[in-house]
């Protein structure tokens, strides 16, 4: 039998070592016999095999659910009970907002509890969340900045801003750096300059919504400073749709009513009245009895002194 050690150190065999050689003399069997091994330093290294499992190795098991981690159900019922404690109908916010069949119950539970903290009633509140049901998926760090930047940077009053939130729910689902600030400042480079009372423009974006009206007023035939002359004298023009108001609107002043431009440039309220309910009617009633009144003569009286007005010019 022969043996090899190899050393850690130098990655060379040892010299062989032979075991004494044994003549199979049955008499000497009770004598001791001494075997010599090769002299191992503490350089040699010795692979030793691994010891044998004595159970087979088994998949690891998934640690239990933890209590306080309700299952997947549990958590669904109750953001539904306590959704509709504060009546509000989890399954139409699902149906308004997907994404929040995902918000966690404590994080929802901050945020009432935040918004209460604020003034709001219950059902203010309910009315916020229907209006912009995103604001449960929000987070109490992300409502924060726009509370500071409504009375900071836009200068609502302390007292006033339950209003300007309840009147623009939106505003809570906006980024001040990506959206507020942006607008707040176009609106003053035209020269809106009191934007706390036309705070709901804050959330429209600048590129998609602002600059396409003041872009169509150009296409219509007023200058670019007309155009901004009437949003500074009428913040709420930008809120109008373009196919749904300004055009019908503006089709009827010039073709049927056969008005000039610059009434629109003086009055832009205008665009502000119902077409079906106001414009018409009292357009017709000035044809019938051959008068014509001034655009806020004719749109902002009530139906009395309007009524009145021509019966004393036709007597």
């Amino acid at each position: 039998m022969q043996e090899t050690l190899h050393l850690s150190s130098k990655h060379s065999s040892l010299p062989k070592s032979h075991f004494p050689h044994s003549q199979h003399d049955f008499s000497t069997l009770s004598r001791p016999r001494i075997i010599h091994f090769p002299t191992l330093t503490s350089k040699t290294s010795i692979a030793i095999p691994p010891k044998p499992s004595k159970y087979p190795e088994l998949p690891p098991v998934p640690p239990p659910p933890s209590p306080s981690s309700p299952a997947p159900q549990s958590q669904f019922q109750e953001k539904m009970l306590y959704l509709d404690s504060i009546g509000l109908d989890l399954f139409s916010l699902i149906d308004d907002h997907p994404p929040i069949v995902s918000a966690s119950l404590d994080n929802i539970k901050s945020i009432v509890d935040f918004m209460y903290s604020m003034g709001f009633a219950a059902l203010e509140f309910s009315r916020i969340c229907g209006m912009c049901p995103e604001i449960l998926n929000a987070r109490v760090s992300d409502i924060v900045p726009v509370f500071t930047f409504l009375l900071r940077e836009a200068r609502v009053d302390g007292s006033d801003l339950r209003r300007v939130v309840n009147r623009r729910p939106r505003l809570l689902a906006c980024s001040v750096k990506n959206r507020l600030r942006p607008t707040l400042y176009f609106l003053h480079s035209i020269g809106i300059s009191q934007v706390n009372k036309h705070t709901n423009l804050l959330s429209c974006s600048v590129e998609e919504k602002l600059i396409p009206r003041i872009d169509y007023l150009e296409k219509i035939g007023f200058s670019k400073r007309d155009a901004i002359s009437m949003f500074r004298r009428f913040p709420q023009l930008f809120n109008y749709s373009i196919k749904d108001n300004l055009e019908p609107k503006f089709n009827y002043f010039v073709v049927e009513m056969g008005r000039e431009l610059r009434e629109l440039k003086q009055f832009p309220q205008y665009f502000s009245f119902s077409l079906e309910n106001r414009i018409k009617p009292r357009h017709h009633c000035c044809v019938e009895k051959g008068v014509c009144f001034p655009l806020p003569v004719m749109l902002k009286t009530s139906e009395a002194e309007f009524h009145g007005r021509l019966e004393v010019l036709m007597s």
